[in-house]
């Protein structure tokens, strides 16, 4: 990656043109071709830039440029639509490389697979006295998230999602047809689990007998989620 502090005007011409009048800027140059143009100001997000696939080549200034201060120009230009990226450099403060290597890519607190190992310590969260038959339990199509029997043994499938929508209850009620058929389990109760459910997944999930469970994920790590509780 290279990081540019230069004293720079940015033009940006294809879909739509737009215009940075010359000031202050930093450049980024990512390793993935991209190109950054940012102010001091307005948090996170650049003020223009070009995204992959693109490529960067330098240009010599024209006269005109020469005569008004500019010592280098950058193109950046799309390889798909050819919108282009033309930066007029005046003078460079700062000029750095750095090689950040391969990124480990963001880990996100409170994937699917967090929440199934959660729910499955606190199984009584399903149903009181519940016992956890196993986790990831197989079926012919894919294993369902967890297989738990209630107080009364009565077997219960539960499928557990971060956002809980219409596909998701379709995906249990597959589960659900095929571990019927084992008269071991039969006959077997859904649960269709997440931290967010949709109006319309709880409607088709309440339409086929399958209950719905909430879950709070800051209560589940034993941290206060900030939701008004009666007790």
């Amino acid at each position: 990656m290279r990081l540019v502090i230069a004293r720079c005007s940015v033009d940006y011409t294809g879909r739509l043109n737009a215009h940075l009048p010359l000031a202050t800027r930093l450049l980024v140059h990512k390793g993935d071709g991209s190109l950054l143009v940012h102010s001091d100001g307005g948090s996170y997000k650049p003020l223009n830039w070009m995204s992959p696939p693109c490529s960067l080549a330098p240009e010599e200034p024209g006269e005109e440029e020469s005569i008004a201060g500019v010592t280098e120009v950058w193109r950046v230009t799309h390889k798909k639509t050819g919108d282009a990226l033309r930066v007029q450099i005046y003078e460079i403060l700062h000029d750095s490389n750095h090689d950040l290597g391969v990124d480990p890519g963001l880990q996100k607190d409170g994937v699917e697979a967090d929440l199934q190992r959660l729910l499955a310590e606190q199984v009584e969260r399903i149903s009181e006295g519940a016992t956890l038959v196993r986790r990831e339990y197989p079926t012919a199509i894919g294993p369902v998230d967890l297989l738990v029997r209630d107080a009364e043994g009565a077997a219960i499938a539960v499928e557990i999602k971060r956002r809980g929508d219409i596909d998701g209850v379709e995906q249990l009620t597959r589960y659900l047809e095929l571990l019927g058929r084992d008269p071991h389990l039969t006959p077997v109760q859904g649960v269709f689990a997440a931290q967010e459910i949709k109006p319309q997944a709880r409607v088709l999930a309440e339409d086929r007998g399958i209950r719905c469970l909430v879950l709070d994920y800051d209560d589940m790590k034993g941290i206060e989620s900030g939701i008004p509780r009666l007790f």
